[in-house]
């Protein structure tokens, strides 16, 4: 998709990841109930006009309830949120009853587009429901037990499965958190489940000491999987939300060929230090051009407002074989 948002490289740096000139691209306060909008995931829609782009969108309310919107835009940076909640249908009403939604992820696989999303059932879990127009929204199962975090799909079937990488939970802020792969034959009934990787050790990669949970989809590259993850260090000032970039072998996803030991992106700018979560810069969601490299990355700045970052995939991959810790 050659048309995604993107800026060049700014001068004088060599940075494999740089920001946007205008960030924060959605501010808080979009919609006349947000409190914040942030950790949301887009998509490319139609070939042109407002719709060219798609999104599922985290809008906590000033009830400073955990939300699920539908938004569009014609260029990705410039977008009409609905105000109305995403209209799920269909699910078994045990699993429909809603209790909260948050940090969703789009993928699109053939002709559908899927979405998961931390979906409140006893505890967080992964809900699943897929669209094909951004208006009807077709729930699934939910996808494991509680508790479970950073549902991501893959955008095609592996070996004839579906598959998902997860970050198994408990009911707080969890202080622990690995990477798990899961496969699944209907989108229902998942099995499996493989380890992909654990948080790294301190004196090895600090800033994903403590937790870590996948990103936006995985991007196919000829050198495997392409994933941009979170990490997560505990300082003395709170915890610290960066992130990074692995890479995972295509057929065996949970093998891991090369992980970064730098970060890509940390907070440093003033929207990423300061809001409702200081200090946190959580990726959900990128749009790539595979005849230029170009990424484009939106990520949520301190659970507050959604910013955007840019590089090129094969800088990025092969930033990431030479700076491995694996």
């Amino acid at each position: 998709m050659p048309d995604i948002p993107w800026e060049e490289r700014p001068k004088g740096t060599e940075a494999v990841m740089w920001r946007c000139s205008a960030n924060p691209i959605i501010p808080r306060d979009l919609l006349s109930t947000s409190n914040s909008i942030f950790n949301s995931a887009v998509v490319a829609f139609e070939d042109k006009g407002p719709r060219r782009f798609a999104g599922v969108f985290r809008c906590d309310d000033t009830n400073r309830r955990m939300r699920l919107h539908v938004g569009f835009s014609p260029d990705g940076l410039n977008w009409q949120i609905e105000e109305n909640d995403v209209p799920f249908e269909g699910a078994d009403p045990e699993v429909a009853r809603w209790e909260y939604g948050y940090d969703p992820r789009v993928t699109k696989i053939d002709d559908r587009y899927w979405i998961t999303w931390c979906n409140g059932y006893h505890g967080p879990t992964i809900g699943v429901a897929w669209t094909d127009d951004f208006k009807t929204f077709h729930q699934l199962e939910n996808a494991f037990l509680p508790y479970n975090r950073n549902g991501v799909l893959f955008p095609r079937k592996i070996n004839g499965k579906y598959a998902m990488l997860s970050r198994p939970s408990d009911t707080g802020h969890t202080a622990f958190g690995d990477i798990f792969y899961s496969e699944s034959p209907d989108m229902e009934f998942w099995g499996r489940h493989r380890h992909v990787m654990s948080p790294a050790a301190f004196e090895e990669s600090a800033w994903q000491c403590m937790k870590i949970g996948a990103g936006p989809v995985p991007i196919e590259t000829s050198e495997g999987w392409l994933l941009l993850y979170h990490g997560v260090l505990r300082s003395c000032n709170g915890y610290v939300y960066a992130f990074g970039s692995a890479l995972l072998d295509i057929e065996r996803p949970w093998q891991v060929l090369a992980r970064s030991g730098p970060y890509l992106i940390s907070p440093r700018e003033i929207y990423e230090l300061t809001g409702d979560v200081p200090n946190v810069t959580f990726p959900c969601a990128a749009l790539h051009d595979p005849e230029t490299g170009r990424i484009a990355v939106y990520y949520g700045c301190a659970d507050t407002v959604t910013g955007l970052a840019f590089g090129y995939i094969p800088e990025i991959v092969e930033w990431t074989k030479r700076n491995s810790i694996v």
